[in-house]
């Protein structure tokens, strides 16, 4: 076998934690967990999001139908997402159920050790009653905070999706950075394998609550990492994309 492929594969093995002194992870020696969310900057703009409650309302099937009827969207309309659909598929995928401590909440996904090492930005281009622009999502307050515009956002992004143009074309996309030390903090070595794991439990929430409201969307792990990483403005050391999906009515 080619040592190249045998190096990647380990990646996917579960080897690396038998090789971790787990006495000497952040966690075990009692430093303080990394905080939930990213803080708010002083003065930004937030957004409150529709309450879950009502939010719920604009899903139109049950589970197990949006189960079976679950497939990739990459043809999208021109019709908007209205504000409750938005605020529905940011509690499917990232909300926030309830906060135990500083560092740790239960969420509607499951997560490795309870450390939710991701942020979740939007690059909104038809969502009612927003602007264009990128926004990152606040779980713990279930509101938006408005990060900032971009000129050309739509060719900016299918340039960051390596020429994906139905990336463009969504009414949002959803882009899923990792803080890596959130796991590192308690798993080492042994923290990047169920980061990413934990990014699959995201997106097939994803889907899942896009089937319920007659949208659909598209998980992508193609990108450009530096050109994402710029358009976020995020450092791409201690964040960086993870991964990403278009969302709209489906066309």
């Amino acid at each position: 076998m080619n040592n190249e492929i045998s190096h990647y594969r380990e990646f996917l093995k579960d080897n690396v934690r038998q090789k971790v002194d787990f006495s000497q992870t952040p966690q075990n020696r009692r430093v303080p967990p990394p905080p939930i969310e990213k803080p708010i900057p002083e003065g930004a703009k937030t957004i409150p999001l529709p309450p879950i409650e009502k939010a719920k309302l604009a899903g139109s099937i049950d589970l197990w139908s949006a189960i079976g009827q679950r497939e990739s969207c990459r043809f999208y309309s021109d019709e908007p997402l209205s504000l409750d659909e938005l605020s529905l598929l940011l509690w499917a995928t990232q909300g926030a159920r309830l906060k135990l401590d500083a560092g740790h909440a239960l969420r509607t996904v499951p997560s490795a050790g309870c450390r939710h090492a991701f942020e979740t930005y939007l690059c909104v281009l038809n969502v009612e009653r927003l602007e264009k622009g990128i926004y990152r999502y606040l779980p713990l307050e279930h509101a938006l905070l408005f990060s900032h515009t971009s000129e050309h956002l739509e060719s900016r992004i299918v340039r960051a999706t390596l020429g994906q143009r139905f990336t463009g074309d969504a009414a949002v996309l959803f882009v899923w950075t990792a803080i890596p030390y959130r796991m590192e903090w308690r798993y080492g070595l042994a923290a990047h394998k169920v980061i990413a794991l934990d990014a699959g439990h995201v997106c097939q929430n994803l889907y899942l609550a896009c089937q319920a409201i007659g949208a659909g969307t598209c998980a992508i792990a193609a990108y450009d990492q530096g050109e994402m990483d710029r358009l976020l403005g995020v450092d791409g050391e201690e964040e960086f994309t993870i991964y990403l999906a278009p969302a709209g009515k489906k066309g």
